[in-house]
């Protein structure tokens, strides 16, 4: 197993003996081996769905815990192919992608309609897949920010996705119209029997404001959770919070003292709790996002965010840059020892 705390260094004792502050553990519905029966079976979901689920919380070394480690790689449309696969050029291969996640113990690969599709007869079988519809694409000149959809659910059905995924930018001028797409995308999946998952990201340059950025602030973030369980998101991707008080430093928006004075404090497992907790307390599981890949300090970095994650009430890490940007077998342990955490049960709910 991972030395998790040698990896935590001076913050071991910091994350893993603080006690949640705020919203207490037994208010939340945490993830388990018995997640679909216990929480999802009592949804609106098909069986199909119920099964497409299952199979996920089925699949990799964290199979029957209830928790999911995903590898994504939609990076090569997101921020351009020579920014995401120049330091390791076997990812343009798609099967190279899906063989990290095999290897890697993943339970999904979340990848392009493109990617998935090269290989789907090879691999489909063999980890769930979790197509990606929508993009932002860093092409057009000059750039902008914007979500536009690359295929259709139809085409994910047909090359056997277990689930799909879309993002919504919360906050930009076109957040309404993704939001409608995505909705409509999503209904229609549920149909198809595939589960959904949602990258709850918040995208506006107003948002940094005095040196901080408040995209990555709880009271926001977990806003943008909240929207994105109400169109039935069954995962919700979100970027772990780094600060708080959003809504009042950018003096918009709602917001309640309660939440600052309460219900939260600067603890960042805390903040994550906010998180999980416009989650529909838990009963649609929070994963949080790996990050950017900054070299040797990842495996570091990449442990630390899955402690917050699995304390807070998370259900799991969605690691990508860190593990496809290094050498495959540095690669395949950076995933094995985030899901070490997941798999440590010294490592509890705070």
């Amino acid at each position: 197993m991972t030395d998790i705390q040698g990896l935590l260094g001076d913050e071991a004792k910091n994350l893993l003996a603080h006690t949640a502050q705020g919203i207490p553990k037994e208010d939340l519905v945490l993830p388990g081996h018995d997640f679909v029966d216990r929480v999802v079976a009592a949804s609106d979901r098909s069986p199909r769905v119920l099964r497409s689920l299952q199979a996920l919380f089925d699949h990799g070394r964290l199979a029957g815990t209830g928790y999911v480690s995903i590898l994504p790689v939609d990076q090569g449309i997101e921020h351009s192919a020579a920014s995401s696969f120049a330091a390791n050029p076997r990812y343009l291969d798609p099967k190279n992608i899906v063989e990290l996640a095999v290897e890697g113990g993943c339970n999904a690969v979340a990848s392009t309609l493109g990617v998935l599709g090269a290989v789907s007869r090879r691999y489909a079988h063999r980890i769930p897949f979790i197509v990606k519809l929508n993009h932002n694409e860093l092409l057009t000149y000059p750039n902008h920010h914007d979500q536009i959809m690359f295929g259709n659910v139809q085409q994910c059905f047909d090359l056997g996705a277990a689930g799909v995924g879309a993002t919504v930018y919360f906050g930009s001028e076109q957040s309404d119209r993704q939001l409608q797409e995505v909705s409509e995308v999503f209904a229609r999946a549920h149909e198809l029997g595939m589960f959904t998952v949602l990258w709850c990201y918040l995208r506006n340059s107003a948002f940094k404001k005095d040196g901080v950025d408040h995209s990555v602030s709880a009271d926001l973030t977990g806003q943008a959770n909240h929207l994105g369980v109400t169109i039935e998101a069954d995962i919700v991707k979100q970027k772990q919070p780094e600060s708080n008080g959003g809504y009042r430093a950018l003096e918009f928006g709602r917001t309640d003292p309660l939440l600052y004075s309460t219900l939260t404090t600067d603890h960042p497992i805390d903040l994550t709790r906010w998180q999980v907790a416009n989650c529909y307390m838990g009963r649609v599981g929070l994963i949080n996002s790996g990050g950017a890949s900054t070299g040797t300090g990842d495996l570091a970095q990449a442990v630390r965010t899955a402690v917050i994650n699995k304390r807070a009430g998370g259900t799991g890490l969605i690691t990508g840059r860190k593990a496809f940007q290094r050498p495959t077998g540095e690669g395949i342990e950076l995933l094995h020892a985030v899901q070490d955490v997941y798999l440590d049960e010294a490592i509890t709910v705070a």
